[in-house]
């Protein structure tokens, strides 16, 4: 009995890392087949309506003042455009340097949160000034991200079509070149956004908003009541509450911005744990909704599903493997389990989802002329397996909270260093 429930667990275990697998390919090749097409680069959309951008900033000194440097050169019309900064209870000097910029330019304000309400992570500081946006359309970036000059003409043109809720841009690493950490994420990024990503806005199904470069109508988001503050991945959060309401989530590849990428192992860990418990947190809330939503096409239910378990599959991947070996240990080997085994480290390998499976980053590499990152493909593997060390502390610690009662929603905010500003071009 034992070997049959170790049996029939392996075998959904692998089905379930092959479906990762297909649908992997799939978006490979959707994004590969759109590439050979003639694409017409269009005119911005004289749709032009007023925008907020939202910057929240907790002890960003390092770059809070680049990240300001972009904003006042936004091409956009500043008569329809508002920016509020965040100052989330801040302990360094991110509120002084964000104020004097505030104070040469009329569009440009600086909110103070003290430290009694600040500190919250960046839901509650997205949600202590949503009152005093203006704009029709809201825009969010983190302090380290400076944007193209025309980034917002280019996210905002989609608002012209009114079943359009949100909108999300396209990330990529400044501070690559830094060391071997700054350049793995960095291909992470590739396949996630190069690939990822604009599959997703390909085959009209349900791109992700990142929680920054991102934009929402603002109409909608009050509708909503704001962003969720009990959610970790506040931006996963908002994807699948948007598009369950009926309104669709766009992604715009030429819409640039360029982040500050941690830089060793340690900020590593901080980033990605809170990234896997807010994931998960997003899985148990969201999952059984979007399989009874009449909202949802049956392939975006598949795919919807697919994307909110992402981070538990490095966690039963190790599972598999555990299982396999137990399997091999209680019976003796037949033809059927090696084949099975023969499939493990495949999908291992290369379902590892927002970990930047290898074939999606390698085309994504190459669509981007990146031929001399791929040497550094391999070296995902190892990527993947810290992750799965995160992501299962991840989920045991979500699981103990939700035993003991206990809160799982403190923040670890990143901490950058500015030293991406030496790859900034003005």
């Amino acid at each position: 009995m034992l070997i049959f429930v170790f049996d029939v667990f392996f075998l959904c275990l692998t089905f379930l890392m092959l479906a990762y697998l297909a649908r992997h390919y799939v978006f490979t090749l959707a994004v590969l087949i759109g590439e050979r097409k003639h694409r017409r680069v269009s005119a911005f959309s004289l749709y032009q309506p007023t925008v907020s951008i939202l910057i929240p900033a907790r002890n960003e000194e390092h770059v809070i003042g680049r990240a300001m440097q972009g904003m006042t050169g936004l091409t956009y019309p500043k008569e329809k455009l508002q920016i509020i900064v965040i100052n989330d209870a801040s302990e360094d000097n991110t509120g002084s340097i964000a104020e004097q910029y505030a104070r040469t330019h009329d569009h440009i304000a600086v909110v103070h949160r003290s430290s009694t309400e600040g500190g919250r992570g960046k839901a509650s500081a997205l949600n202590a000034v949503f009152e005093q946006t203006k704009g029709e359309i809201i825009l969010c970036f983190d302090a380290d991200y400076y944007p193209q000059r025309d980034i917002v003409e280019k996210l905002v043109k989609e608002f012209a079509d009114q079943t359009t809720g949100a909108v999300q841009g396209r990330v990529t690493v400044m501070n690559e070149p830094r060391n071997i950490v700054t350049r793995l994420v960095a291909l992470e990024r590739i396949g996630g956004y190069r690939v990822d990503q604009q599959a997703r806005e390909k085959l009209k199904l349900i791109p992700q908003l990142g929680g920054t470069v991102a934009g929402v109508r603002r109409s909608l988001l009050e509708q909503l009541g704001g962003w969720d503050e009990s959610i970790l991945a506040e931006d996963t959060d908002l994807t699948f509450r948007i598009r369950l309401q009926g309104y669709k989530v766009r992604y715009v590849i030429d819409a640039e911005s360029y982040e500050e990428a941690v830089e060793d192992l340690k900020h590593y860990w901080r980033q990605r744990y809170r990234w896997a418990k807010g994931h998960m947190q997003c899985a148990f809330k969201h999952s059984l909704k979007v399989l009874k939503s009449d909202k949802l096409k049956p392939i975006e239910k598949i795919d919807g599903l697919l994307l909110l378990a992402i981070y538990f599959m490095p966690v039963l991947a190790l599972v598999s493997c555990i299982a396999s070996v137990s399997l091999l240990l209680l019976k003796p080997p037949q033809f059927t389990f090696h084949l099975l085994w023969s499939v493990v480290p495949i999908s291992l390998y290369s379902f590892a989802g927002n970990f930047a499976p290898f074939f999606e980053v390698g085309i994504g590499a190459y669509l981007d002329g990146r031929t001399r990152a791929i040497w550094l493909l391999s070296f995902l593997m190892f990527a993947f397996l810290y992750n799965t060390l995160i992501c299962t502390k991840a989920l045991i610690d979500l699981t103990l909270a939700k035993i003991l009662g206990r809160s799982s929603n403190h923040w670890h905010k990143t901490t950058h260093w500015g030293n991406g500003s030496g790859f900034v071009v003005n």
